[in-house]
Parts: structure tokens; C-alpha cells; sequence
């Protein structure tokens, strides 16, 4: 796996926010809420309204291309996202709100999609969300007759299939699977297992930085 690296509290306006690096991939997120909900006719009386807005910035990419405002990449992404933590946001602990979510990605080189949905775990975490677990995401893919884990863009451009997965490492569920090309079987079982064990090792490493995060608020407490 790719360096991993990231940080708590980078927007200090937001509730929660963090910035997750996983190698040259590099993404924040903000998260604002629970609160009132904006368009009153979306208000869910039973639950939480979870919504999601992701972005590219426009000097992510090597080739500095201009992306349109909601080209149909960005709202799929945004809906992954969003179905990925409605899955392990306690929202009924929470009806008559909202919860936005907004992940921009500052610098891509493959794996954009997981590191969004980490980033976004870690920016929930950050705002004191209920969860029923962190959700974390990994991808794996097969190029040249061997699994390969988290892939960089030369890597996930060679043409190989490539699988992303998100879990909820603690109650072992998977809440996401996306693939972009067939695999057999047996081949897919590999991959699957390879992309798990890279979602538990980020899971570690988020509970790490919670905790030390929860031990520096207590030293400045002075507790």
C-alpha cells in the first residue's frame, strides 16, 4: 500500500473536517451539521438527511483541464459517497436534520474515490457524528498476472481491472463495491481480499489519529 497520511481539523469553520493523503493522492473534506434542514420539503421526520458534494480542483491533474461544475463523474462520486456514509451514519439518532459533506480532491494520482470516503470517515469522526463504524476504502486491482493493492493512476490507466471496496472494518460488512471491468471468479476473491486487508490497515491508522487527537484535547484541557 501507498503512504498513507492525514490530519484532523484543517477548516476551522466546519464542524469536522480532514485531509487524507494515500501516496500522491490528496483530498480534504468538511462536514457541516447536524442542522436545520435547508429545503424544508426534503426534511425526513425519522432520520437525518445525508447529502454529499464532491469536486476536483482544477490543478489536481497533471493536465490542468478545466472540469464543468457537475459533469456526470463528480455526481456519481457524490452518490457513492453519500450511499456509502448514509450506511454507517446513525441517522435516525438525528431526524429533522442535515449532514453535508463536501470533498474536494487537491491532487489526484488513482484512488480518488477511496480516499474521498476515508477522508470523509475521518471529517465525521472529527464532528462527533454517530457512527455505526468507520467506513474506510481501499482499492485493488490485477495487471500482469498479480493483484495489486491501491493503485496509483499509471497503475489504474494500464488497462487492468480494478476493484473498490469499502467496509465497515469492526462489524466486517462491505457498504461499497464498485468494478469497472470483468474478473474471474477466482481471480476477484484475491482482489476482494487484498482490497479488505488494505480498508483494515486505514481503519488502524484513523483510530490512531482519533486517538492521539483525543489525548492532545485532553492535554489542553490540562486533564
Amino acid at each position: 500500500m501507498r503512504q498513507i497520511r492525514a490530519e484532523i481539523g484543517a477548516v476551522s469553520k466546519a464542524d469536522g473536517s480532514a485531509i487524507f493523503e494515500m501516496g500522491n493522492t490528496k483530498v480534504i473534506a468538511a462536514v457541516y451539521g447536524p442542522r436545520e434542514v435547508q429545503n424544508r420539503s426534503q426534511q425526513m421526520s425519522d432520520q437525518a438527511l445525508v447529502r454529499c458534494e464532491y469536486s476536483m480542483a482544477n490543478f489536481s491533474t497533471g493536465d490542468r483541464m478545466r472540469k464543468p461544475k457537475g459533469d456526470r463523474r463528480s455526481t456519481e462520486i457524490s452518490l457513492v459517497i453519500r450511499q456509502t456514509m448514509e450506511a454507517c451514519i446513525l441517522t435516525h439518532l438525528m431526524p429533522r436534520s442535515q449532514i453535508d459533506i463536501y470533498v474536494q480532491v487537491l491532487q489526484a494520482d488513482g484512488g480518488t474515490r477511496s480516499a474521498c470516503i476515508n477522508a470523509a470517515t475521518l471529517a465525521l469522526a472529527d464532528a462527533g457524528i454517530p457512527m455505526r463504524d468507520l467506513v474506510t476504502s481501499c482499492s485493488a486491482g490485477y495487471l500482469n498476472s498479480t493483484p495489486l493493492l491501491d493503485l496509483n493512476y499509471v497503475e489504474d490507466s494500464a488497462g487492468g481491472p480494478d476493484v473498490t471496496v469499502g467496509i465497515l472494518p469492526k462489524l466486517d460488512k462491505v457498504t461499497l463495491l464498485q468494478m469497472d471491468s470483468k474478473l474471474p471468479v477466482d481471480i476477484l476473491e484475491n482482489v476482494m481480499q487484498l482490497a479488505t486487508e488494505g480498508c483494515k490497515a486505514i481503519a488502524n491508522y484513523i483510530r490512531e489519529i482519533l486517538l492521539e487527537n483525543t489525548k492532545q484535547l485532553e492535554y489542553r484541557r490540562g486533564s
